[in-house]
């Protein structure tokens, strides 16, 4: 049985999900917004910071959780641009990651079995990709903000989750830019807060 299709991202409380320059990504801005990932323990184990540590509670394990499920990821260009010199060498996917781009490249093959594919035929078709490699596990679509719109406006997302950070950010990439809301119809299944952020999941439904 194929598993799901989702999102889950960081949301400033005025609707932004990254700054609107690249140059500007692991700025003050995305880090405040960020904030509550990097102390968790699970991040730090995955990205291997600092000899491990960290926190655990119920951000922790939402983090596990939503990388447990995911069996294949895909993302656009821009994330990829911005992520390809940024991630370590044992990049934080380990599974199959699929790459809507125009540029033909091969395969990028990382440690830790993440493997980055460049596909050149759209959304769909990656997806159409990233689930025969995710077999019955969910495929995330990892961002950025314009990959997800199209995603969802396509009519391709099963549910996503929003962490919403208390920082503003004034301009920037804003997650819902775009959206044919007569289309999407959302019901909300989950709403849990903690200290830092409160985690809000949709399920998406055809109007």
């Amino acid at each position: 049985m194929a598993g799901k299709v989702f999102f889950s991202v960081s949301m400033s409380l005025d609707g932004f999900i990254a700054p609107s320059s690249p140059e500007e990504l692991m700025g003050k801005q995305w880090m405040e917004l960020q904030g509550w990932v990097f102390p968790q323990r699970f991040f730090r184990e995955n990205l291997k910071f600092g000899g491990g540590g960290g926190e655990e509670g119920r951000d922790n394990d939402i983090l596990r959780e939503t990388f447990e499920r995911t069996g294949a990821s895909v993302m656009g260009k821009r994330m990829f641009d911005a992520g390809e010199h940024a991630w370590p060498e044992d990049a934080p996917f380990h599974t199959p990651v699929f790459v809507v781009t125009q540029t033909k490249r091969d395969p990028w093959v990382r440690a830790g079995g993440t493997t980055f594919h460049f596909v050149n035929d759209g959304i769909e078709a990656a997806l159409d990709q990233a689930r025969q490699a995710a077999g019955d596990r969910d495929v995330r679509i990892a961002g950025g903000g314009e990959t997800i719109l199209s995603s969802v406006n396509a009519g391709l997302v099963d549910e996503f989750t929003i962490a919403l950070s208390p920082v503003l950010f004034g301009a920037g990439v804003r997650l819902f830019e775009g959206v044919d809301a007569s289309r999407v119809a959302l019901e909300q299944v989950r709403s849990e807060a903690s200290d830092r952020v409160t985690h809000l999941t949709y399920v998406v439904r055809a109007r």
